[in-house]
């Protein structure tokens, strides 16, 4: 089977990005905005692109009618920083709920449940019960078109790594302490707890 990308309907495309590309990690994002609204919202346009230094990456989505921007978006291009939450399997519910459409003027870490805590480097808040935080100062916005649906790449650069007590060990991450969810096709979600190694050639 051969699909050509300019036959298909932007809702068409996305079903099969997301149904192909698997499983994706979940950046939970937070931000607050100039009037001090703190703002959370799940993207699984998300990933690591750089190590030194340490960039990465999510990608909203434009909006198909009125300001293009989510109020992400907006917050980062205003502030400049945001904070990456990574989603364990015991936040899924919580995250779900933050994926809600709501107005800018709502609180989404009382939307979710979850505790705010202050940032070291940054102005946007972090999601206490979160793993691992990342803060992030914004290096880039690279719109990928001006379609209603386009993505808008997202890079910023971690200044400062939080991780719950016990979970680093020689600078390794403990997957299983992680125990972070990713993002399948559809509504489906996975977890990261069956794993296997292979020595590298």
């Amino acid at each position: 089977m051969i699909i050509c990308p300019e036959e298909l309907s932007a809702r068409e495309l996305y079903k099969l990005l997301i149904g192909t590309v698997v499983p994706r990690p979940i950046a939970w994002v937070s931000t607050i905005s100039r009037d001090g609204v703190r703002n959370l919202a799940p993207y699984s346009f998300f990933n690591a692109v750089s190590a030194d230094p340490p960039v990465v990456c999510f990608a909203p989505s434009r909006k198909p009618a009125g300001d293009p921007r989510k109020d992400t978006l907006r917050n980062v291009e205003e502030t400049g920083e945001f904070v990456v939450n990574i989603v364990s399997v015991v936040l899924a519910e919580a995250m779900n709920r933050t994926a809600a459409e709501v107005g800018p003027e709502v609180d989404e870490f009382e939307l979710a449940g979850v505790t705010a805590v202050a940032a070291t480097r940054v102005s946007a808040p972090m999601v206490a019960e979160a793993p691992a935080k990342l803060e992030c100062r914004l290096k880039q916005i690279l719109p990928m078109g001006d379609r209603p649906t386009s993505g808008i790449l997202v890079l910023g650069e971690v200044v400062c790594f939080h991780y719950a007590e016990g979970m680093v060990e020689e600078y390794r991450v403990d997957a299983g302490k992680l125990d972070a969810v990713g993002r399948m096709g559809g509504m489906s979600y996975s977890c990261t707890r069956e794993r296997f190694d292979l020595i590298r050639p």
